[in-house]
């Protein structure tokens, strides 16, 4: 595929199932080139053997939420100022109705459990800001007092003048008149203008103060809800849940930070009992490498494990629980998979769906199961699973498979000290030899997957063997493996990088080992960097979006508060040993260094002091920034922004490393 073909790539949200499992509901997005933004619609398929019809036809509808009864769909979808709303349509069709006007659009939402109201979070802004005061733009605004040690967020931006809030409205009825007003054309000339018919319910706000909220579930007459009090001395990753009453009479502690959790998942199951997607913090509330995310279970005594976090995985990628009567449907990484398990209150696990599939949402009801999953064939597709039978309902990957992809050859390398390094190779048809790209993922508790992957098909097509791997410190392979790297970066994840490169090389002939450029974002920027300092083989670097500077990267990073501390520890010698800032001076390599004006992760500055350290000691270098994208522009920037960053890629490789030798 070439790269103006990533708006083939349509991805599956996370469905829901009807009551009586009689139908699904799902979205579907991908980029748009000639819209310039990612769009989708809802769609609907009837149950076990309809063909998926499309459901609304807004811009970007999402986040599907079925009410209790089945019959109406909340979701979310622009409005008028392209701020996210709630809007909810009956579940056969018809005209989706406006229930939220929330100034800054809304974060995240729930049904009651009579269907008879919504809860939702929303920013609530300090006066004078963020438009709130007609004319009064950004740069006119008054200063930021900062007590703290968090202010921003990476997408963002600044967070503490903003704290989101729960609120609570009436569901509007779907057969309300639609929220717009009739076009003036219609009107007979010297009419007066019809009223707006406002839809959308007076909101009651439960929450107050400087403390952000999120997570929005019911239970009973509460609601639950994490606040998060911005940290003014230090940083804490514990996690406060309390159940605020929806009547607006109080709240109340369910969990407190004495549980040592750090919680991004709460669901209540069908008899009330409340279960949480968490990990433990360590004595400091701030250790989160390799977290062994497990699901737990809430109980009088205290929060009871049900999952071994040494083995299971239950973190990222959008994970979370489905009930299925008393059981609990999770999604486990492994080995580039992630498989849908089936977990008992008792701690039984068994897989439910596994094989060459990345499981990114499910759902089930009365025995039936659905599930949005990607393959090596498609970015995206909705499932259906009942009993030990499975079938895939959608033919959304046509439109990739058309332009044409190549599937990847799984390989495993013994590594120097006799350690199994996992990964896969890509080549072109022919017979070579290719020249061959090293690609590093992020994270570095992450990986990469079986799944159809833009970055890897674009410099396939382009001619080039790409090799990627998981090495020590990526998910998947059991917390060891993840936290073998921490405050020892540099080291075995290295060693792992270029043991699986050689490797790749030596299994097949048509991998040309003269010709070898390397590239990775993030903490793939970061260890690119580390081994062109270490490693003087490579044609070319790109360093994209990189961890360069642990100690800048404190002051300057939205998560610099921990993050650093974590991974490479606090210690002045500890920080430069593994610091690619300070072993640039052993770079000769010619590298491409690319980044995001707006990334608060891995801020502007990481790249453009470790540029201005290779201009200044004369080694080639480049540099490339995109305005207005943060963090996430490979995944989820602007389209053609996306595409000019992979023209200038491959117009990179091929000065450096031309197809033709």
């Amino acid at each position: 595929m070439r790269a103006e073909d990533i708006s083939t790539l349509i991805s599956v949200g996370r469905p829901v199932i009807a009551p009586d499992a009689s139908f699904a509901i799902f979205a579907t997005s991908r980029p748009d080139l000639d819209a310039n933004r990612n769009v989708g619609q809802l769609w609907r398929i009837d149950l076990p053997s309809g063909t998926p019809r499309r459901l609304t036809r807004g811009v970007a509808d999402g986040g599907p939420r079925l009410s209790p009864d089945g019959a109406r769909v909340a979701f979310v979808r622009g409005d008028a100022k392209g701020k996210p709303q709630v809007f909810v349509v009956d579940a056969g069709g018809g005209e989706p109705v406006q229930a939220t006007d929330a100034a800054q659009g809304v974060i995240e939402f729930d049904w009651s459990p009579d269907g008879g109201s919504l809860a939702y979070t929303a920013s609530v802004v300090e006066p004078g800001r963020y438009g709130s005061v007609e004319g009064l733009d950004a740069a006119a605004e008054a200063p930021r007092h900062i007590t703290g040690i968090r202010w921003h967020a990476n997408g963002l931006g600044y967070i503490g003048d903003r704290p989101a809030h729960l609120f609570v409205i009436a569901a509007p009825l779907t057969d309300a008149e639609p929220f717009y007003e009739p076009a003036p054309a219609v009107r007979p000339e010297g009419a007066e203008a019809p009223k707006k018919r406002v839809v959308a319910a007076e909101a009651r706000q439960l929450t107050e103060g400087t403390a952000s909220h999120s997570g929005v579930v019911f239970r009973g007459d509460e609601i639950l809800t994490s606040p998060d009090e911005i940290e003014p001395d230090r940083r804490d990753l514990r996690t406060r849940i309390v159940a605020v009453k929806l009547d607006g009479s109080g709240s109340r502690e369910v969990l407190g930070t004495d549980a040592d959790l750090s919680a991004f998942g709460i669901e209540v199951a069908p008899d009330g009992a409340i279960v949480l997607l968490a990990h433990e913090t360590g004595p400091g509330g701030i250790d989160f490498v390799a977290p062994g995310v497990g699901l737990w279970l809430l109980e009088d005594a205290g929060p009871r494990a049900l999952t071994d976090p040494e083995t299971i995985d239950l973190g990222e990628g959008g994970t979370h629980v489905t009930f299925d009567g008393d059981d609990m449907l999770v999604q486990d990484r492994a080995r580039g998979r992630v498989r849908l398990v089936r977990v008992t209150r008792a701690g039984e696990l068994t897989e439910v769906l596994g094989g060459d599939v990345e499981v990114n949402g499910h759902d089930a009801a009365r025995g039936r199961v659905v599930a949005s999953i990607a393959s090596p064939e498609s970015f995206g597709e909705l499932l259906v699973l009942e009993g030990a039978e499975s079938r895939i309902v959608t033919a959304f990957g046509a439109g990739a498979a058309a332009r044409g992809i190549v599937a990847p050859r799984e390989l495993t390398v013994e590594g120097r000290d006799g350690y199994p390094v996992h990964g896969w190779v890509a080549t072109p048809d022919g017979d070579g030899p290719f020249p061959t790209i090293l690609q590093i993922h992020g994270g570095p508790y992450a990986s990469y997957g079986i799944h159809l992957f833009d970055e890897t098909q674009v410099l396939v097509d382009a001619g080039y063997a790409v090799v990627y791997c998981n090495p020590r410190g990526s998910a998947g392979y059991g917390r060891a493996h993840g936290r073998s790297i921490r405050q020892q970066m540099g080291t075995v994840d290295f060693h792992d990088v270029i043991d699986f490169l050689e490797g790749a090389i030596a299994s097949d002939a048509r991998l040309d080992g003269a010709r070898v450029g390397v590239q990775g974002g993030s903490y793939g920027g970061y260890l690119t960097a580390w081994v062109i300092a270490h490693d003087h083989r490579f044609a070319g670097a790109i360093v994209e979006r990189g961890f360069l500077d642990p100690v800048s990267f404190q002051g300057t990073s939205d998560i610099g508060s921990f993050f650093g501390d974590e991974y490479v520890g606090v210690d002045a010698e500890a920080m430069e040993r593994q610091s690619p800032l300070a072993v640039v001076g052993s770079v000769t390599t010619p590298t491409f260094v690319i980044h995001s004006e707006l990334d608060f992760r891995c801020p502007l500055e990481q790249a453009t002091r470790y540029y201005s350290a290779l201009k200044r000691q004369g080694t080639e270098a480049e540099m490339l920034i995109f305005p207005g994208e943060n963090h996430e522009l490979s995944r989820a920037g602007r389209p053609r922004h996306r595409v000019e960053r992979f023209a200038a890629i491959l117009d990179w490789w091929k000065r450096k490393l031309p197809i033709d030798g």
